[in-house]
């Protein structure tokens, strides 16, 4: 099971939770420098660990432009690991939420993913596979720098942890700039996703900036104890408005809902803000019939390369695939009054 299938932690604000430690083999040139027999070099070197301990290699190469996309709209890939012309891979184990990349940034960038708040979990999950490689591999390791990366950034632990937040009542009210500003001097950031642009103002990323200094408890609880903060600030918001702009919420909310119960058609650009919408409404009791993590299922399964790869016939246009969305949504979230 996919982890946007999974129930996860405090689910109405944290939507998930990623954790990335990056490591690069002693001896061989980071992938900037390395060519294509370099690059086979270290695939050969790591993919047999992989391969012995549950993992499904997959080269991009070898996939359709959909299917690759795919994997990025899951999180498992940047978007830039899919246009990397040097030979590379994914190896991934998807029953334990890891994904490796082999010759993206990093030699290796272990990543884990979970619904809701679990940075703690996702670490573990991830760190299981650090011990794997180290125990079967040299990792490059200075005793002053730590785990040396490409990135100068991510020197040290050469782990970044981040979670994806809604915080629809922040956002609207213009918080969110302040409360990154004063999140720059701690070492972290708070910026809206990248990955979803069109939901600007509700969906946002929290991450560690700092890797160097920090060992990887000291960063999993300042991240942890800003996110409940953030949580904790988005719940009160909620609790406080009331009067007329509680009922033009409400109407938000309801119209909202209605688009996605009846709407014909749903093209992306609307999406994310309706899914966003709705989550603020599930958490405020507004649309009790509405799950939240069929929302969180929603932003992968209803994105277009998801959404092609799993209908028979695929859509091919734009408008065959704003029909099929429609139908996705209506049936993951309300498919018990329509069947």
């Amino acid at each position: 099971m996919s982890w946007y299938h999974i129930p996860g932690n405090q689910q109405d604000v944290a939507v998930f939770t990623r954790i990335t430690i990056a490591r690069n083999l002693s001896g061989h040139p980071f992938p900037s420098r390395l060519d294509a027999a370099g690059a086979r070099a270290v695939l050969e070197a790591v993919g047999g660990v992989f391969e012995r301990n549950g993992f499904t290699r997959t080269d991009p190469g070898t996939l359709s432009r959909t299917a690759a996309e795919a994997l990025a709209e899951k999180r498992y890939v940047s978007p830039r690991f899919i246009a990397e012309s040097l030979p590379h891979a994914l190896f991934l184990n998807e029953p334990c939420n890891l994904a490796v990349t082999v010759c993206e940034d990093d030699h290796i960038r272990i990543r884990c993913i979970l619904s809701g708040l679990a940075l703690k979990d996702a670490y573990e999950g991830a760190g299981r596979v650090e011990t794997l490689l180290d125990s079967a591999l040299e990792l490059a390791f200075d005793e002053k720098l730590g785990y040396l990366t490409a990135n100068p950034t991510e020197l040290g632990t050469a782990l970044r942890g981040s979670v994806t937040v809604c915080l629809p009542m922040l956002g609207g009210a213009g918080r969110v700039e302040a409360l990154s500003r004063s999140l720059e001097q701690t070492g972290l950031c708070l910026r809206g996703s990248t990955v979803d642009p069109v939901a600007a103002g509700w969906l946002y990323r929290i991450y560690n900036r700092t890797t160097l200094g920090q060992t990887e408890e000291e960063v999993l609880n300042a991240l942890e104890g800003t996110v409940q903060h953030l949580i904790e600030a988005e719940r009160q918001a909620r609790e406080g408005i009331s009067g007329t702009e509680r009922e033009k919420l409400t109407d938000r909310i309801l119209r909202a809902e209605g688009i996605l119960r009846h709407a014909h058609m749903i093209p992306i650009s609307e999406l994310p803000s309706l899914l966003g919408l709705m989550r603020l409404g599930a958490a405020m009791g507004l649309t009790p019939a509405v799950k939240v993590e069929a929302l969180t299922a929603l932003l992968v399964e209803a994105m277009p390369a998801t959404l092609t790869l799993g209908a028979e016939p695929p859509p091919v246009t734009d408008a065959q695939r704003e029909l099929l969305r429609a139908k996705v949504v209506r049936d993951r979230l309300f498919g018990a009054e329509y069947g």
